[in-house]
């Protein structure tokens, strides 16, 4: 059964910085692209991130792009969003993924590319 938690979520102030972690159970996670979304309530999923496999490859929205760092460390299984210079506007829930298959249906900044989601992580930034 796979199962990915996240964690490092929680209140900072604007221009703080917060670490998410992503760990995944039953899924070897350097075998496959690894993503993170966020979502608002009545909003669609929003793409933040992703990580290929040997992490020589990363994507960012351009939302996030120079504040945001996505790595991974193989042998915890786990995947890291790095947030720095956060803003009010990125308050909301953030969520990791991974697909079942190597490759991806829809390309990494889509969603419906990813089968396995975490339960979500709070962000909250005060201004």
């Amino acid at each position: 059964q796979v199962q990915l938690v996240e964690s490092g979520g929680g209140l900072v102030q604007a221009g703080g910085s917060l670490r998410l972690s992503c760990a995944a159970s039953g899924l070897t996670f350097s075998r496959y692209v690894t993503g993170w979304f966020r979502q608002s309530p009545g909003k669609e999923r929003e793409f933040v991130g992703a990580i290929t496999l040997s992490a020589s490859n990363t994507y960012y929205a351009d939302s996030v792009k120079g504040r945001f760092t996505i790595s991974r460390d193989n042998a915890k299984n786990t995947v890291y969003l790095q947030m720095n210079s956060l803003k009010p506007e990125d308050t909301t829930v953030y969520y990791c993924a991974a697909p079942k298959t190597l490759t991806l249906r829809a390309g990494v900044r889509s969603a419906s590319s990813y089968d396995y989601w975490g339960q979500g992580t709070q962000v909250t930034v005060s201004s």
